[in-house]
């Protein structure tokens, strides 16, 4: 049934409004009772034995990634309809409008999207506010939710320690973990922030801005953060970012983002052909990284197949956006429940 309105409705909607449309959608069937409970039974139903991280008892590895719930808006709906986490964002320390329009592409015979959205967002306040009503809520609680932070457009790289330092600050008391967005092609200049010398103060300023964000709320514990890479970087360059992420202390890393390296135009690049390359970086970091780094796959998860690849490479868990785009509502649920019927899910 999505098939046939994706075909023949959605895809003749600009791609971003057809995204505004679906985000209305799933965020009204979470707010009406007897259809919120009513979608939940048809569409949440897992399955499998589920895994531990940052002490969140998931019922399955499939998340979505950063991008689809920009200002962390949809996060029960989204868990309703078969996600077993959320990373919300990209959020940064003050509003943006993000690039001009145009700026979201389907790929339909790739199955994939291109955008040069430019972290378009209401701000990491409003979002926090946000997060704290969901927390309110014992169901709110028990949610796994992953805060995905960036620097303002008109930031200056020198500058952006304190971007990361303030919206850490802001997210830390609602979120379980913060993953730091140095990799997005849509930031002139972000990605020189990649740099071991140029990332570490970065990393250090959104721990030192987490810590004060749980402080001001009574909490003097941590909040895990990590650091999501390109897939452009070198083996080197990967190696690099994953050993001083490890000097640091830090929880792990979200691998990988969109790609820049293709010729379709300006923006990141998403979708099936960003999984072999997503799939060889996590088998890299976790070499690197040993056994306990948290490491979550992302790029080309569409089946329960591409959810054991990214597993048996090393991922903790795995991300997705572009295919529940063209695969619809009821697909991270069934793939996840295929995966667990084949015994790829961990114990």
């Amino acid at each position: 049934m999505y098939h046939a309105l994706f075909r023949r409705f959605f895809v003749k909607l600009d791609p971003e409004r057809a995204h505004h449309l679906a985000m209305v959608m799933l965020r009204m069937g979470a707010v009406f009772p007897p259809l919120r409970a009513g979608l939940q039974a048809v569409l949440a139903r897992r399955g499998g034995a589920g895994l531990t991280v940052f002490g969140r008892r998931l019922p399955g590895p499939l998340g979505v990634a950063a991008g689809f719930d920009k200002d962390a808006k949809a996060i029960r709906a989204l868990t309703m309809g078969g996600f077993s986490f959320i990373e919300g964002g990209t959020l940064t320390p003050k509003p943006q409008p993000g690039n001009d329009r145009p700026r979201v592409w389907r790929l339909v015979e790739q199955r994939a999207l291109r955008n040069k959205m430019g972290f378009n967002n209401g701000g990491a306040a409003k979002a926090a506010r946000r997060l704290r009503r969901l927390r309110r809520s014992r169901s709110g609680r028990d949610l796994m939710v992953g805060g995905n932070i960036g620097k303002n457009m008109v930031t200056a790289l020198a500058d952006a320690p304190q971007d990361y330092r303030t919206s850490a600050a802001l997210l830390a008391p609602w979120v379980d973990y913060l993953a730091v967005n140095v990799s997005s092609p849509n930031t002139p200049g972000l990605r020189e922030l990649q740099a071991p010398e140029a990332l570490a103060p970065v990393l250090r300023a959104t721990v030192a801005g987490a810590r004060e964000g749980l402080a001001r709320v009574g909490n003097r514990g941590e909040v895990p953060v990590l650091v999501k890479l390109a897939p452009d970087l070198s083996d080197a360059e990967i190696t690099a970012i994953a050993t001083l992420t490890m000097d640091l202390g830090l929880a792990g890393v979200v691998a990988v983002n969109t790609t820049a390296d293709h010729q379709m135009g300006e923006g990141g690049l998403s979708g099936p052909l960003l999984k072999k390359r997503g799939v060889a970086v996590v088998r890299l970091l976790r070499q690197v990284m040993g056994p306990d780094a948290v490491i979550m796959g992302v790029g080309g998860v569409t089946t329960a197949q591409d959810i054991t690849d990214y597993l048996m490479a090393g991922a903790t868990v795995v991300q997705a956006f572009t295919a529940f785009i063209y695969e619809g509502p009821a697909w991270a649920a069934r793939i996840q429940r295929q995966a667990a019927k084949h015994s790829t899910l961990p114990a």
